[in-house]
């Protein structure tokens, strides 16, 4: 194990294309955005690929279990690579290898091999994770809770940017000849080669950190040894700030992926909106991740400069009361205009409790960043599963009492009932994950720092960052 000393930027110039640290941040921001587009790239041809493939119900649900999972256990693996080869190298290869499922799934002809290629896409969800420890090494401070939110939020974005570019790349196809029914086997590949590419681009112009990298660093004679044991991967697992960080995360990014996932349908059964009213919708909120997680980082790094690291803490736990709060109040809405209305306040609410969790996270254990990052990071998957869970089972089970209580009528009648079910079971289920959410804001107060960790992170030392040098761990 060894110890890296160097200096972090103090600021978030976006303009600065010299400064490694600003080159790094668009790069990761990029190569997060595109590897979100191409993990939820297959969602808005979901009806071509049930027909074309014949997949049952159930195969469509277990497509999207599969892509969550894959994440999961993902994101745990590539927190500690990152600590031990860099954030650069383990960046690369996900985005290589990353790139092969996803042009693979262009070619899939049995449900199965759709299922195995989803399973695999969803590896690629880990890209969050080496954004957020690549842009921790690169910024100090006073500003990486910005820098972390502003990068996770703007990455974020290719998850709903898909609803717009996939179907665009689908029609430019399609005028080159190709079939509208094997339009998005080529948006598939066409998305893979881009990742893959954007491997490249990712090997070739950033480095780990505003020194090196890490092997080079390592060679040179220009790293610290300290002992192996001072970031043991268990004494990170014993730390029950990482645990109650990895319920956070589940319960503001997992219940915003499952909200998100559910919310065409409840809008339509609810409110009786069209489906493409109800995607621009939905669409619309997905975009205000471009300043909504930044707002939270922000926030997270004023609150920290007030109150030190406690202040951050305070932050979270505010902000992700107000997101249950608001998620809560949604679930009763009868009005169009006033469900819109909390859902715009929970979008907000949500995705700063998202940044602000990140802006804690650098400060938990230093000497194992992408551990740390690795596991919170998991913890958003791990909540979206649950919730995803919860009201597909309350659902299902509404819509067969509908359906068996109205089989003697017609089929518009036991279509409408369906609805009315479904309506009333989700949001039933906001409502229950919503107090879920509002107890987990109170749990996070629990989150404590040392009295050596508030004093080493005080904020009168932040003016001295430039003059300083800041200590970073890396694995030998």
């Amino acid at each position: 194990m060894s110890t890296l000393v160097q200096k972090k930027a103090t600021t978030l110039n976006l303009l600065d294309f010299k400064n490694v640290s600003t080159r790094t941040f668009w790069i990761t921001s990029i190569s997060f955005f595109m590897c979100f587009f191409a993990w939820f790239g297959i969602v808005p041809f979901m009806p071509d690929v049930v027909k074309d493939l014949g997949l049952t119900p159930d195969q469509k649900w277990n497509s999207i279990i599969l892509a969550v999972s894959g994440t999961v256990f993902a994101r745990l693996l590539i927190g500690k690579l990152c600590d031990t080869y860099g954030p650069r190298l383990c960046y690369t290869w996900l985005l290589m290898l990353g790139a092969i499922p996803v042009i693979l799934c262009g070619s899939v002809q049995t449900p199965n091999q759709f299922l195995i290629c989803r399973l695999f896409i969803g590896f690629i969800g880990a890209s969050f994770v080496i954004t957020q420890v690549h842009t921790s090494l690169m910024f100090a401070p006073n500003i990486v809770g910005t820098a972390n939110a502003t990068s996770a939020g703007w990455g974020n974005l290719g998850g709903g940017a898909n609803r717009l570019g996939m179907p665009l790349i689908a029609a430019a196809v399609v005028s080159f000849g190709v079939a509208d029914a094997e339009a998005w086997r080529y948006a598939m590949v066409i998305a893979g080669i881009i990742c893959f590419l954007m491997g490249i681009v990712y090997f070739f112009f950033t480095q780990d950190t505003p020194q090196g990298n890490f092997k080079e660093l390592k060679a040179t004679g220009q790293m610290i040894v300290v002992k192996k044991e001072q970031i043991n991967f268990l004494t990170v697992l014993k730390d029950y700030r990482v645990w109650i960080l990895f319920v956070v995360y589940a319960a503001s990014f997992g219940i915003e992926l499952t909200v998100y996932g559910t919310m065409d349908d409840y809008l339509q059964n609810t409110f009786q909106l069209e489906r493409i009213t109800a995607g621009n919708i939905v669409l619309s909120f997905a975009l205000m991740n471009i300043f909504a997680r930044t707002l939270g980082g922000f926030f997270g790094d004023k609150f920290g400069k007030l109150k030190g690291l406690r202040g951050r803490v305070l932050f979270l736990s505010f902000i992700l009361t107000i997101q249950g709060i608001m998620l809560i109040s949604f679930s009763g809405a009868t009005s169009l205009i006033v469900g819109v209305i909390l859902l715009i306040l929970f979008s907000l609410s949500v995705q700063m409790a998202e940044g602000a969790t990140f802006s804690v996270v650098p400060f938990i254990n230093k000497k194992a960043v992408g551990t740390v990052s690795g596991i919170v990071g998991a913890g958003g998957n791990v909540g979206a599963f649950l919730a995803a869970m919860l009201l597909k089972s309350k659902s299902a089970v509404a819509e067969k009492a509908a359906i068996l209580s109205n089989e003697s009528f017609g089929e518009e009648i036991i279509k409408n009932a369906q609805s009315v079910a479904s309506s009333a079971a989700v949001s039933s289920g906001y409502l229950r994950i919503g107090f879920v959410v509002v107890v987990t804001g109170i749990i996070a107060l629990a989150i404590k720092f040392s009295t050596e960790e508030e004093e080493n992170e005080a904020p009168s030392l932040v003016k001295k960052t430039k003059q300083k040098l800041t200590p970073i761990p890396v694995k030998s």
